[in-house]
């Protein structure tokens, strides 16, 4: 019988000690032999507002000590049927953020090339974009659920390509994703024309604003999204920015009126059975986050990723 990693227990070691890792789980130099893997990109370079994401990964990994390795919600065991380990941060350029791009792209092409599906721990948004670049080369253009308050659909901030307000625009014209299985939920606040949003829609995605998930079950919009999506390959992009900032205060755009954190935990849950080849929690702003409640719930929302991939098992 295989032996799979398993986080360093509470009751072996106190919460306080132990590998600075996720989970405290066991680390190694690359994803060869992994089924998945957390990976962190300490990186704040595009971003637009507050920074500080680049604290992001390590925090959230600080944060993650509390977690145990069953799911008594879903009964999923991760630990019991996939190898998993942290394979630490991606070397990016924080003085060049274009360099990063490739740096990250080319990181990703590597994970996957071992067959992995990667966990990333951000970050700003900007580096979905270059994961997204590996994983079409990998699967070929891809199914995309991106929860988020913004739609991340800029042409340009300041003159550049390359933000945390632009990687889905990057995205299509690169024909990274699959146009009609596209959905982007939770999106809200001011804009500066109606296009902000309707961009997307424009382009055959399904937009769902956060007004439209006040006071209700996600259960049932993530069963449509189950049933349009099918087998396609899917890329789950979480945005820590689409809880209201009474749950997570600790980011660096933050807009009022967003999800819960039992709305998040119904799309993340709602992704089980879809054939997720990676997923990425971004945004996460230490500095803003004085009680470390956000990175909490990073670090959860990361697990039930885990728990969420094909092949996990359930008692």
């Amino acid at each position: 019988m295989k032996d799979f990693n398993q986080p360093l227990g509470g009751n072996a070691m106190p919460r306080m000690g132990g590998p600075a890792t996720m989970m405290r789980l066991p680390t190694q130099d690359t994803a060869e032999g992994l089924d998945a893997c957390f990976v962190g990109i300490p990186m704040d370079i595009g971003t637009s507002n507050r920074s500080g994401t680049r604290l992001g990964p390590r925090q959230i990994r600080d944060e993650s000590r509390m977690i145990r390795p069953y799911n008594m919600a879903t009964r999923a065991a991760p630990f019991d049927s996939l190898q998993v380990a942290d394979i630490g941060d991606v070397p990016i350029n924080t003085f060049d953020l274009k360099k990063s791009v490739g740096i990250i792209a080319d990181t990703y092409r590597a994970i996957l090339s071992h067959g992995v599906v990667p966990l990333t721990l951000g970050g700003d948004h900007t580096l979905t974009w270059p994961i997204l670049r590996a994983m079409a080369e990998r699967h070929g253009p891809v199914a995309l659920i991106h929860v988020d308050a913004h739609s991340d659909t800029n042409a340009q901030m300041f003159g550049e390509e390359a933000a945390h307000g632009c990687p889905f625009r990057r995205a299509h014209e690169e024909g990274l994703l699959q146009n009609d299985k596209v959905f982007q939920i939770g999106l809200r606040g001011s804009g500066y024309a109606p296009e902000d949003f309707d961009w997307g829609r424009d382009k055959g995605w399904t937009v769902v604003p956060a007004e439209a998930c006040w006071h209700k079950s996600l259960a049932p919009l993530m069963a449509e999204i189950r049933e349009t999506i099918g087998d396609a390959p899917v890329y789950l992009s979480y945005d820590i920015d689409s809880l209201d900032p009474a749950f997570a205060p600790g980011t660096g755009t933050v807009e009022v009126g967003g999800l819960t954190t039992i709305q998040g935990l119904e799309i993340i849950r709602g992704c089980a059975g879809l054939n997720l080849v990676g997923c990425d929690l971004v945004e996460v702003s230490p500095p803003y986050d004085p009680a470390g409640n956000t990175a909490v719930i990073a670090a959860n929302f990361l697990f039930e990723m885990l728990c969420a991939l094909p092949g996990v098992a359930r008692d």
